[in-house]
């Protein structure tokens, strides 16, 4: 593969890190050597790898003008010179620990944007990525759990059965002949987590203050978003609460398992919950599919996430098909919730109405619903970004694309809020995130799958739950509550009133936005006034001089009269002609907005 496919890979890369906050420089301006980041000596080791990683695909001058080249002096030219293939990126992002494994499944997600042999590649990070030893296992089972492991478990399996960025888990059999899976954290993750993510804040500071990128798109707040939300996940006890609320949440959906946790199994480092058999549905072979009646389950597993998002308002935030099982009874397992969404009350109904309308072709009202859901910077170009969100919305309704689905024009809305400066909340990101691993996900299962059709047929019914939900007897004792207050309130505030009328000192406040554009206004509507009413005096004045005999005539009518007439008629074609062409340009106006 040759260098330039590797910069295009590394360009890709960087536009997925900018939306996680991973990465230093995405401007167009180059920054100088004064704006160079200043190193912390502690974590040389790091940024040493960093730099490696960075120039040895393809971007060794931003290695040089972060200051991170100091870092490489007598690394071999050779090892980062050579063109990587896709195996050694994520063999190279593994080797980085987890942090960065795990930024190998965010890219791996990211199918719009990442070439297919790369995402074929670190798809295995997903699902595939090196155990630790079971001696390590042991030891932290009987720290956890406070017994010998015989004593815990009848039977434990030495070999796991899966390994991830995180952990990985075993099969098991309780005391009790229950079957389950247990699974363990890595040891000394929590410490590399911490440390991974210090150096990546100090590289998203240096990009806040001094790119183009960094100001535009506000990288620090987006990293400590993604911090809490990492550290959430290695709380093994958070991730129990997470699959009881989920399991509670997704009950009434038959077709949808979420496994149950085990009390007493379950700390900070070790979660025990019943063991799915099943098998990936990426790994499905072409009869087993035929045995599934795919359109169902797909359909009722984007309903359990409709609900999940818009109504209950905590999702399960990772679909990616690693944590997506096909039971041996033909239903979908989620088996791996350690990271979750959460979405305030208000923020559900705008996404809800978003959704909607970028379901149903409206690139207008999807457009106000982002920046009523965004906060725009100084640098926010509101026209660009209601032309481009209305040209993809337009794309997703048409078919334009037969790849573009709702969790890829998700995806596509925050990039261009970005580029437009308007900053989205995160759990937008989230939520394009979770969609766009649905979307692959629900065509696995059935390749006509069509989402957008699936949020047009479910709208009544969310609008109906979030209704339900809105009139709970808290929401609902709350109103009343209000509306006590008011009725109590009101007679005083009635002869508070009555009193000021009676004596005349009632005054009404109007506070103005702009009161020059206002005055402006009303002096243009008191000239048409005025220019009416001396046109409509000359008319009177002509038909009252018409009685009066002179010698001078026009066409056989007094001439005075008639002059009055032709002036007070010029002047209204004129005054018509002005509010035709005004009227026009304010609606040409609008059209364009």
């Amino acid at each position: 593969m040759g260098r330039r496919k590797e910069i295009s890979v590394f360009s890709h890369w960087r536009e997925v890190c900018s939306e996680h906050a991973f990465c230093v420089y995405a401007g167009n301006s180059k920054p100088t050597d004064a704006m160079a980041m200043t190193l912390n000596p502690r974590h040389l080791k790091r940024y040493a790898q960093i730099a490696r990683l960075l120039a040895k695909y393809g971007r060794s001058d931003l290695v040089r003008q972060s200051g991170l080249d100091s870092v490489l002096e007598g690394e071999p030219t050779a090892a980062l010179d050579n063109a990587p293939e896709a195996e050694e990126l994520a063999a190279d992002l593994e080797s980085m620990g987890p942090t960065f494994t795990k930024l190998g499944q965010l890219m791996s997600s990211r199918v719009d944007m990442i070439p297919a042999v790369y995402i074929e590649a670190l798809s295995r990070l997903q699902q595939s990525v090196q155990p630790f030893d079971f001696a390590e296992v042991q030891v932290i089972l009987e720290e956890e759990l406070g017994m010998k492991l015989s004593r815990a478990f009848r039977e434990f399996d030495p070999e796991p059965v899966a390994a991830a960025s995180l952990g990985q888990v075993h099969r098991a059999v309780l005391p009790s002949g229950r079957e389950v899976a247990v699974k363990v954290q890595r040891p000394g993750i929590r410490e590399q987590v911490v440390e991974d993510f210090e150096v990546l804040g100090e590289l998203a500071a240096f990009a806040d203050a001094h790119t183009e990128a960094g100001k535009r798109y506000r990288f620090s707040g987006t990293l400590a978003e993604m911090r809490r939300a990492f550290l959430i996940e290695l709380d093994y006890r958070k991730e129990a609460v997470n699959l009881r609320m989920l399991g509670d949440n997704l009950a009434e959906f038959e077709r949808v398992i979420v496994p149950c946790t085990v009390a007493g199994y379950v700390t900070g480092r070790v979660l025990t919950m019943d063991f799915v058999r099943g098998t990936n549905i990426t790994k499905l072979g072409p009869l087993r599919r035929m045995e599934l009646d795919g359109a169902e389950l797909a359909d009722q597993l984007f309903q359990a996430y409709l609900k999940q998002v818009l109504v209950d308002g905590f999702f399960h935030a990772d679909p990616h098909p690693g944590n997506v099982f096909l039971t041996e009874e033909n239903s979908i397992a989620l088996i791996d919730v350690g990271m979750v969404g959460k979405l305030p009350p208000e923020l559900q109904e705008r996404m809800l109405k978003m959704l909607l309308a970028m379901s149903e072709g409206r690139g207008r009202d999807t457009a106000d619903s982002a920046i009523e859901m965004g906060d725009a910077t100084e640098l926010f170009d509101e026209d660009g970004f209601r032309e481009e969100i209305g040209r993809q919305v337009l794309d997703l309704y048409t078919g334009a694309s037969e790849d573009l689905q709702i969790g890829r024009a998700v995806m596509n809305l925050t990039k261009a809020a970005g580029d437009n400066g308007l900053i989205i909340p995160p759990q937008l990101t989230m939520l394009g995130k979770t969609l766009l691993n649905l979307d692959l996900v629900g065509r696995t299962l059935d390749p006509g799958f069509d989402p957008n059709a699936a949020i047009r047929k479910n709208a009544t019914d969310l609008m109906q739950r979030r209704m339900l939900k809105s009139a709970s007897p808290g929401n609902i004792l709350s109103s009343l509550l209000e509306t006590n207050e008011f009725v109590q309130r009101l007679p005083g505030r009635l002869n508070r009133v009555f009193d000021a009328l009676g004596d005349g000192e009632l005054e009404v406040r109007i506070k103005v936005a702009n009161d020059t554009l206002l005055l402006d206004g009303l002096q243009k509507i008191a000239n048409r006034i005025a220019a009416g009413a001396v046109l409509a005096a000359l008319i009177v004045a002509a038909a009252m001089l018409m009685r009066v005999e002179t010698s001078f005539r026009i066409m056989g009518y007094p001439g005075l009269a008639m002059l009055l007439f032709m002036i007070a008629g010029t002047g209204a074609v004129m005054l018509l002609a002005d509010v035709i062409s005004r009227d026009r340009q304010a609606k040409r106006k609008t059209d364009r907005k």
